[in-house]
């Protein structure tokens, strides 16, 4: 299947653009009298899932059976009515109108019920994907609701990413509507291997098992992928999961990576609104960790963030935040412990050493929140009043050592000389 491609050499798309992009994409969709469910990103991704919605369903809606959606939640918590309404762009007069045969479900990745196993990826399997990172087998589950439909097709934006490298494709199956097995081996590869050196990546042993677990969905899979520039749509990919993915994730080594001559002493990331919890707003570290001097402070600024994690609050508030070395010097200590909570406490704590009992950040990594300061200090993070943050101090100040990022958590900074 050729990949479609549209993209906006001089700019961005106009809804109106992205809705005839979309149109002519679906020319080619394999969709006359089949059921299809296409795979979305919840409300901590940028894109432009109220035009999404309303250009797939028109030129779809006439040829296929059925439409539906389910929301690749990852772990993340299950959104509720009027978030959805918000998020796909619809009031709820038209999502029980106009819309209300279209299902819009969330995954469920934590009820047994609602995932069914396609198969396993061997001891074997794992140690040749993992390049020997990794020795062990494990049981390859998904969301059950995918085996109702005839096709499935994955709609989502593609940016750096501190587990698979970039974001985007056959992500959107794993973990996007995932059982926790896999989800919690390959987080636990990808941290293993250190967000330094997988984010921004495009051929990493993380994204070499999500692929190959794809190929074992009994489904007819397709995707959309988008290259979104701060809000706006920039490109259009459609075609199989692996080949959209492939031209979307060169696109985005283009659009969303930046280089620094020199590293800062002090970085202020301003995580947006989107990211609601510790959880989610740790990508301000992931994609600047790179950036941030030997000895340097990385602050998280985040005045709305009143939680670690939504789900997951109690394992972070039991082992709190620390370096990879820090866990794998003594895993014994933490074998109750997912290791996807372990992946995300190395991810968001950075690169560093445990020497002789010892634990050795290579940078600090503060908040500036509502959490209060004694809970930073119990989960290893430094605290700040955000109240006593002024952004413009950091302001064009990179001559001083100092860096401010707006929106902080898509955009991947990188050093020119690891360019």
């Amino acid at each position: 299947m050729t990949t479609f491609t549209h993209i906006k050499e001089d700019g961005i798309l106009s809804n109106a653009e992205l809705d005839q992009a979309v149109h002519k994409a679906c020319e080619t969709f394999p969709a006359d009298g089949k059921r299809i469910l296409f795979i979305v990103p919840d409300t901590t991704r940028s894109m432009p899932m109220p035009q999404m919605f309303r250009s797939l369903n028109a030129a779809l809606g006439n040829r296929a059976k059925q439409l539906d959606y389910l929301i690749a939640l990852g772990t993340h918590p299950p959104m509720p009515e009027d978030v959805i309404c918000r998020h796909f762009g619809i009031t709820p007069e038209e999502r029980q109108g106009q819309f209300g045969h279209i299902g819009i479900y969330n995954h469920a990745w934590n009820d047994p019920d609602a995932l069914t196993s396609i198969g396993t990826l061997t001891e074997q399997d794992i140690e040749e994907l993992s390049q020997g990172h990794m020795s062990e087998s494990v049981d390859v589950r998904i969301n059950k609701r995918i085996l109702d439909y005839d096709v499935l097709c994955v709609v989502g934006p593609v940016f750096p990413h501190e587990v698979v490298g970039f974001s985007g494709g056959n992500k959107y199956f794993f973990p996007g509507i995932s059982g926790p097995e896999i989800l919690n081996l390959f987080h636990w590869l990808g941290a293993l291997i250190t967000n330094y050196a997988i984010n921004g990546t495009k051929d990493t042993p993380v994204r070499r098992v999500v692929d190959r677990a794809a190929s074992m969905i009994p489904v007819e899979r397709h995707c959309f992928c988008l290259t979104v520039v701060g809000k706006e749509t920039h490109a259009l990919f459609f075609g199989a999961p692996e080949a959209a993915w492939s031209a979307a994730a060169d696109l985005s080594k283009q659009k969303h990576i930046r280089y620094k001559e020199k590293p800062f002493d002090s970085v202020l990331a301003m995580a947006p609104p989107m990211y609601d919890d510790i959880w989610v707003a740790g990508k301000c570290m992931y994609k600047l960790e790179p950036v941030v001097a030997d000895g340097g402070e990385l602050i998280i600024y985040a005045p709305h963030i009143k939680e670690i994690s939504v789900t997951h609050d109690a394992y972070i508030r039991k082992i709190g935040y620390h370096c990879r070395d820090y866990f794998t010097a003594q895993m014994d200590r933490f074998l109750d412990i997912p290791r996807g909570i372990l992946a995300h406490s190395t991810h968001v704590r950075g690169m560093g050493k445990f020497v002789d009992g010892v634990e050795q950040p290579r940078v600090q990594v503060t908040l500036a929140t509502q959490i209060p300061e004694a809970d930073c200090k119990a989960i290893n993070l430094g605290y700040r009043d955000p109240d006593t943050i002024n952004p413009d101090d950091w302001r064009d100040q990179e001559d001083a050592g100092k860096l401010l990022v707006p929106n902080a958590g898509e955009i991947l900074y990188h050093l020119t000389s690891y360019a």
